[in-house]
């Protein structure tokens, strides 16, 4: 019975040169489905890393309690010592969290610049931000580090450019990279200069950095109960898993839903092109059943036929995904931070996997019905092709 399967199948391939046009219709269609949904979930992945990478195990944020992200918190120096005097706490930062209207390089539209007023702590906290350009701040002045995905996206950040905030004029001194992280699509600046300029007393969020990330639960409890605070504190992957959630949720959604859409037409692309693929084989059919040869490996050759091609688009498509997309950098509106973060499009290895998968199993549909058919063909009238 294998023997067979591989004789018939062999034989399926050894013609598909003859039916090189039809046999493209499956290859182009699962390609376009596949290609789609790898395309649109790259996204998602691309925008979740930004996140995920701005956040480490041993660290914390503490934020107002209710706040829904740093733009809406607030409090004063006395929490940030009773925080910053806890014995799991190695080191802390106060951070003042600032929204500036700067235009987009690429439509001139008007977006949301993040502005980080920072002290030395927040550098020594994040020990992977480091400058790449220019120099650093200096305390007390009215200078600004950018972000590389910011000078990207804003109009203006660029190295030695004055950028006016309030009624401030603020020089770009140096860009700084995280990792790819958010970080990167934001703008620092000295924390006190800030507070100054924007008359803000205390800051939005502490960055804390604990000595055992097994420590963060307890710590979290502790802040809770403490009935001088009215803040609250999460581990910082925790708090960018939240902040991406939502984004993620919906991009996957409407990827899978696009990719749906297509796939019908894929599908009924791959049954018409197997359909007609059996019906200009019916006497061949008939003749191997005639020779011996039983229905099941028929029913093998025909399907194996549709999987194949089909395998071949799922490559294809995750071949144009992945040149045409990974990498690609974009901006969008981070919900806790209403700023715009910038992201590059992420296809891995598992969104390949899941590409692939699909397009098997859309040749699996596509060509099961036509491969029954074809061994359900009777004998004798296939012979005489009727």
């Amino acid at each position: 019975m294998l023997r067979q399967i591989v004789e018939v199948a062999l034989m399926n391939m050894r013609n598909l040169p003859a039916r090189l046009g039809s046999s493209s219709v499956i290859v182009v269609g699962i390609g376009g489905v596949v290609g789609v949904l790898i395309a649109i979930l790259a996204m998602g992945k691309g925008f979740q890393s930004a996140l995920s990478r701005a956040g480490e195990p041993d660290r914390a944020i503490v934020l107002r309690g209710g706040s829904s992200g740093e733009l809406s918190s607030g409090f004063g120096q006395q929490e940030q010592n009773i925080i910053a005097s806890m014995p799991e706490v190695t080191i802390a930062s106060g951070e003042l969290f600032l929204i500036a209207d700067i235009p987009k390089r690429s439509n001139q539209s008007p977006a949301n610049l993040a502005i980080r007023g920072v002290e030395q702590a927040a550098f020594d906290i994040r020990p992977n931000v480091r400058i790449v350009e220019g120099r650093a701040f200096q305390p007390g002045r009215a200078e600004m580090i950018a972000g590389r995905q910011a000078a990207i996206e804003f109009e203006g950040i660029d190295l030695g450019a004055t950028v006016k905030l309030r009624n401030g004029e603020w020089t770009i001194v140096g860009f700084f990279e995280d990792d790819g992280s958010a970080y990167e699509s934001e703008a620092w600046v000295d924390l006190p200069t800030a507070q100054s300029v924007f008359r803000r007393l205390g800051v939005s969020s502490m960055r804390v950095r604990l000595a055992n990330p097994d420590v963060v639960a307890a710590v979290a409890q502790r802040v809770e109960e403490d009935p001088r605070l009215d803040l609250e504190l999460t581990a910082e992957t925790d708090y960018y898993s939240e902040q991406s959630e939502q984004l993620t949720a919906l991009i996957t959604y409407f990827g899978y839903t696009v990719a749906a859409i297509m796939a019908v037409g894929a599908v009924f692309s791959a049954l018409n092109t197997m359909y007609t693929a059996v019906s200009t084989r019916t006497v061949e059919i008939a003749t191997l059943r005639a020779l011996g040869f039983s229905g099941l490996p028929v029913v093998a050759s025909v399907v194996l036929e549709a999987v194949i091609l089909a395998a071949l688009g799922g490559a294809l498509g995750a071949a144009v995904a992945y040149l045409g997309f990974n990498g690609w950098t974009v901006s969008t509106l981070a919900g806790g931070s209403f700023s715009q973060v910038a992201f590059d499009f992420a296809v891995t290895q598992d969104l390949v996997v899941l590409g692939l998968t699909w397009a098997l199993a859309l040749g699996l549909v596509g060509g099961l019905f036509p491969a029954v058919r074809a061994a359900r063909l009777p004998i004798t009238a296939a012979l005489r092709g009727e």
